[in-house]
């Protein structure tokens, strides 16, 4: 626990897309964190970030640089490439920082619990920065369910879905096992916890994953279908080769169904160099999409051809997630997203993947 006083200080490791688009804006507009140190070597980064967030930013060539220093900093957060995750996490925890770890954690659920127990044995916050359980349609929708707007839901469709038929290259579409690469480790963490956190624990899982783009060496379409003890059917597809994309969310229920096309504005708000205020929940316009964009309830009809009725969708909001960590630091809160949490998602994937490769069903 820290005590309230000084804003906590935040080291940031990796500055590329993950660490410049989402975690140092976020960081920096939460009240009570301050960016303190980006570890990046890379010059060009280095003078990005500088740019931004003024010449009292610190640099490191490298994390072993934090461990020396771990005294001046009150959090590290892990934003450099999936494979790094485990053994970074390990040597904060082991230097007694607490940590925030972007998505997906590890490899493996086991990887995940082992750091959750480290983090448990040392009394350290461990969080997993799934941002999209503040996406705008992901909060309308829970909304939704909670209030009882859809009777008991039966199923669940969620698509990421991307036109790309052309592979970017990177790690993030290496067919290297150990680059944990591919859309079922990527968008797929994010769909799959959406789906535990709306109708909790799996039972069993089936899925299907190729590699559709000539060039391409990681899975680029995947579908994951999800048997939750709950007796919720959840069907999720995550896809760069989608030339007409679906609906983002499909919520089928005994009352009424929603349907929501499009994805949260953050993103690419975010990428354009918008920055959230701070000043809380829908501060401004941040995280809100025009009333074209809302999802309809109803029943009977499509809502493409008038069915159903418009309901608001609610702001997104990144800025929560960071907010929550700053008061879980300081005993004011609890951890937003455990990696206990991450890694039942992580069984799910697992799952997903042995599925995919012997055409069976895997109970969890």
């Amino acid at each position: 626990m820290t005590g309230t006083g000084s804003p906590l200080r935040v080291a940031l490791i990796g500055y590329g897309l993950a660490g410049s688009v989402f975690h140092a804006p976020l960081i920096a507009a939460t009240e009570g964190l301050a960016l303190d140190t980006v570890v990046t070597s890379n010059p060009e980064r280095q003078a990005q970030a500088r740019a931004e967030f003024g010449d009292e930013l610190r640099f490191a060539a490298t994390a072993d640089e934090l461990w020396d220093r771990a005294d001046e900093l009150d959090l590290v957060v892990i934003a450099s490439p999936n494979k790094t995750h485990v053994a970074l996490a390990h040597a904060a925890l082991k230097a007694g920082l607490p940590v925030v770890v972007d998505k997906p954690i590890a490899g493996t659920a086991a990887e995940a619990r082992e750091l959750a127990a480290l983090a448990d044995d040392r009394g350290l916050l461990l969080s997993v920065f799934q941002n999209r359980r503040w996406d705008n349609d992901f909060r309308t929708l829970q909304k939704l369910v909670a209030d009882g707007e859809l009777g008991d839901v039966w199923r669940f469709e969620s698509r990421f879905e991307r036109w790309r038929p052309q592979p970017k290259g990177g790690w993030r579409e290496s067919g290297d096992p150990e680059e944990i690469g591919g859309l079922l480790y990527d968008l797929g963490s994010h769909v799959v916890d959406q789906a535990l956190v709306l109708f909790g624990p799996a039972m069993s899982v089936y899925a299907e994953s190729d590699i559709r783009r000539p060039g391409a060496a990681a899975d680029d379409d995947t579908f994951i279908a999800i048997t939750h003890a709950s007796g919720v059917r959840s069907h999720l597809y995550v896809s760069a080769t989608t030339a007409q994309l679906g609906p983002r969310f499909r919520a089928l229920g005994s009352k009424a169904g929603y349907v929501k096309y499009g994805l949260d504005p953050q993103e690419t708000a975010l990428r354009e160099g918008g920055r959230p205020t701070g000043e809380g929940e829908g501060a401004g316009n941040w995280g809100v999409e025009p009333e074209s964009l809302w999802g309809r309830v109803g029943s009977g009809e499509s809502p493409l051809t008038g069915g159903g009725t418009p309901v608001r969708t609610l702001p997104g909001d990144y800025p929560a997630y960071y907010a929550a960590v700053a008061a879980a630091l300081r005993g004011t809160g609890t951890n937003p997203v455990s990696a206990y949490e991450a890694a039942a998602a992580l069984d799910v994937l697992e799952a997903a993947r042995r599925s995919a490769r012997d055409s069976v069903t895997v109970i969890v």
